[in-house]
């Protein structure tokens, strides 16, 4: 048996050009990517609010669905796929046409003080607390 070496010059003369059997073998690992797409997020939390920045690209405003259902938030989007969109991609790696995601809320926010906003790709929500000041100074009558 004899051992060959492998000496592909064009990886360390020309990093750009993809040698055929490495684009395979991309394809191969990241043909699960198109199954399971959810967008990443980003949670911020200050004083007053929680903020979460949740990226999903080429998306319209009225695309996303936001719900509140006792303490979770749940948000969804899905976009009809029209003759424009349909273009004959060599490699597509991102594409959020449906997806949902759930977030647990903590007991400190405040329901009615959620808004959304979309912009740039990034769907911005801001979920505000409750005033801890009122509840912790409340007087309670006996009767």
């Amino acid at each position: 048996m004899t051992l060959v070496k492998f000496n592909n010059r064009t990886r360390n003369n020309a990093p750009y050009f993809n040698n055929i059997f490495d684009s395979l073998f991309n394809e191969a690992l990241n043909k699960n990517l198109n199954v399971n797409k959810i967008p990443g997020v980003n949670i911020l939390e200050s004083d007053a609010d929680y903020k979460i920045e949740l990226a999903a690209p080429g998306l319209n405003k009225e695309d996303f669905q936001i719900n509140l259902k006792k303490d979770t938030l749940s948000v969804w989007a899905e976009k009809k796929v029209g003759e424009e969109d349909k273009k004959e991609y060599t490699r597509r790696e991102f594409d959020y046409f449906s997806f949902a995601r759930s977030f647990v809320l903590p007991e400190s926010v405040d329901g009615d003080k959620i808004s959304a906003e979309y912009t740039n790709g990034i769907l911005n929500i801001t979920i505000g607390k409750k005033d801890e000041s009122q509840s912790q100074s409340k007087e309670i009558k006996v009767s």
